[in-house]
């Protein structure tokens, strides 16, 4: 148990170091947009990029499509997991290996952004992961968000 406990402890310090290393590596790189205005535009631009690679993988590409209906949830559901397997996330097909690409670029320069933010309000990126899946953890299926 010990030897668990200690490769435990040793795996989330590399997870903390790296996320701190991240976070050092943009503020390092972030010369040009370092006001806090630019930060925050690139940063809603970051998502918007983010929201439209998705999109694109069903408009453009087409190795995915939307079909959206009223979520039809029975009466006589007695239990969470019976109440998951009626939710939909409404996407069908599979993600080619180029959309994903673009989508985890995309995703890539908004995490960029939001460490960026973390630094301009001298806020550690970690502590923000763990105080969410602290949060996450603690809620279950209360964490609605």
């Amino acid at each position: 148990m010990i030897i668990n406990h200690r490769v435990g402890e040793a795996r989330s310090l590399m997870k903390d170091l790296i996320c701190d290393e991240f976070q050092n590596v943009v503020g390092d790189l972030l010369i040009r947009h370092h006001s806090i205005l630019d930060i925050l535009s690139k940063l809603s631009e970051a998502n918007c990029r983010v929201n439209r690679a998705v999109v694109k993988s069903v408009t453009d590409c087409g190795c995915m499509s939307v079909e959206a209906t009223k979520l039809q949830i029975p009466d006589d559901i007695n239990s969470i997991e019976e109440l998951r397997q009626h939710m939909d996330n409404h996407l069908r097909g599979i993600m080619c290996s180029n959309c994903e690409d673009v989508i985890i670029s995309e995703l890539g320069k908004l995490l960029f952004y939001s460490a960026a933010l973390c630094n301009t309000l001298n806020i550690n990126l970690y502590d923000v992961f763990i105080t969410e899946y602290k949060k996450a953890s603690a809620l279950g299926v209360y964490n609605m968000t």
